[in-house]
Order: structure tokens, then C-alpha cells, then sequence
């Protein structure tokens, strides 16, 4: 009986994809010759330009009897740090460019979650917002990535 009960569980699935797009992209993006570290959360010491993958929402869709299908919302967010106008909105264009290849391929490259029990079948990129903030210390440069991961619980 536990046996049926196990297959009729729905579970999250946004920490499963977080770690495997952290996984992905950790040791394999950089911008000129700068290597760009990935957080879930940055740290207080962490290095600029850096990558925050944070989750959104966490929906079932495609209701039917037989499986539970999910997709996952997160962003992943470039921010790039420079002093007064010395520049970065084309590190950023950069570094979100290398992530879209990395993140947004055909399905032969989508992330593999089967050990975790799910079956990805589909990740769209929703739109890249982007955004500069001027402080007094530094001008920020910012492309928010809106990506959607659908998954099938096998």
C-alpha cells in the first residue's frame, strides 16, 4: 500500500533545478578572463560580476490521472558592479548570453533529473529584464533571467 501512495505524491521540484542550473554553470562562465561565481545566496565577501539562481513559483499543470506534471519558475540574476561610468551593461549582455546557451538548449541538453525522479520536458526562457541602479559607491548592472522548467514525476 505504501508502494501506491509513493506514486500518487506530488513533490517540489525548484531546489532539484536550482542545484542542477548552479551545478551547470559553477566553473563554466567567465567574462574577460574574470571568472563568474553562482550563488543561491551571495555571500558578504562574494566577488562581482556573480550569478543569483532564486526560485519563484513552484506550479502543477496539465492535470490528468496518471502523472503529476510541474513547472518551475526561477530567475537566474546577473549583476555586474562598477565604479561611477566605467561601464558594464556588455559584461552583463555577455554573461547572459554564455548562461542562455548553457540553460537554454534543445531537449538532448536539458538538465537531467531522473535520480531525483522527475523527467524534464521542456525549459523556456520567459524574457531578460534588465536594469542599472547608480548608489554612491557603485553603478550596478543587472539582466534578470525568467526561465520556466517543465517536468513530468516519473
Amino acid at each position: 500500500m505504501k508502494t501506491a501512495l509513493k506514486e500518487l505524491q506530488m513533490n517540489e521540484i525548484l531546489h532539484h533545478i536550482r542545484k542542477a542550473f548552479i551545478d551547470r554553470l559553477s566553473g563554466n562562465l567567465s567574462v574577460g578572463g574574470t571568472s563568474v561565481s553562482v550563488y543561491n545566496v551571495i555571500p558578504r565577501n562574494a566577488s562581482y560580476p556573480l550569478v543569483r539562481i532564486y526560485s519563484v513559483a513552484n506550479n502543477e499543470i496539465d492535470l490528468n490521472r496518471s502523472a503529476f506534471n510541474l513547472e518551475g519558475q526561477l530567475r537566474l540574476e546577473v549583476i555586474t558592479r562598477f565604479d561611477g561610468n566605467s561601464g558594464g551593461e556588455l559584461q552583463c549582455n555577455q554573461i547572459v548570453d554564455s548562461i542562455l546557451n548553457q540553460i537554454r538548449t534543445r531537449s538532448a541538453g536539458y538538465i537531467d533529473l531522473s535520480a531525483q525522479g522527475f523527467n524534464v520536458y521542456g525549459i523556456t526562457n520567459e524574457g531578460v529584464n534588465y536594469l542599472e541602479d547608480d548608489f554612491d559607491d557603485h553603478t550596478y548592472f543587472r539582466a534578470i533571467i525568467n526561465i520556466n522548467v517543465k517536468c513530468e514525476k516519473i
